[in-house]
């Protein structure tokens, strides 16, 4: 199935000029990646803790129950968290430290998010599938996280 991208992150754009608040913003774009994006069993955000900034936790998602804190630093969205860079992953069975919230999950790839140069949290999206992300996935999830901190209201989550 062949997603386009840019129409998503335009739908993330549009849910934020009705609402920039990132509660709500977060929700409805977890829903429409669950929604659009084929192949999925998780799809959804951790947040910095305010109390713990080296602990991220649970946010808004789609899918079944999830871990709700992850350390900086440990399994995929710790590891991503903390280097700030974008982690994908074709099978988390060989990734170092791998958490496994579901063992449906196969493969996975996080997207740091940023507020004023900060990583406040990762996007998370999770697949049933082996090797479901590729390069292709990479670069249009980033342009949907590039939409939600050029639209999100995360200045309150830092």
């Amino acid at each position: 199935m062949n997603v386009d991208y840019t129409l998503l992150a335009a739908q993330v754009r549009a849910f934020a000029e009705s609402e920039p608040n990132w509660l709500p913003l977060l929700a409805n774009t977890s829903a429409l990646l669950y929604e659009v994006l084929p192949d999925l069993n998780w799809a959804g955000f951790y947040l910095n803790d305010r109390k713990n900034p080296q602990e991220l936790i649970l946010g808004p998602f789609q899918g079944k129950t999830a871990c709700i804190r992850i350390a900086y630093g440990k399994g995929v969205c710790g590891t991503a968290a903390q280097s700030d860079t974008l982690q994908l992953v074709p099978n988390v069975h060989e990734f170092p430290g791998h958490i496994a919230c579901d063992s449906a999950s196969n493969s996975e790839i996080v997207i740091p998010l940023h507020a004023e140069g900060k990583v406040i949290g990762v996007l998370d999206i999770d697949s049933p599938l082996l090797e479901r992300f590729d390069g292709r996935d990479a670069a249009g999830l980033l342009l949907v996280a590039n939409a939600l901190e050029e639209t999100g209201d995360f200045k309150e989550r830092i």
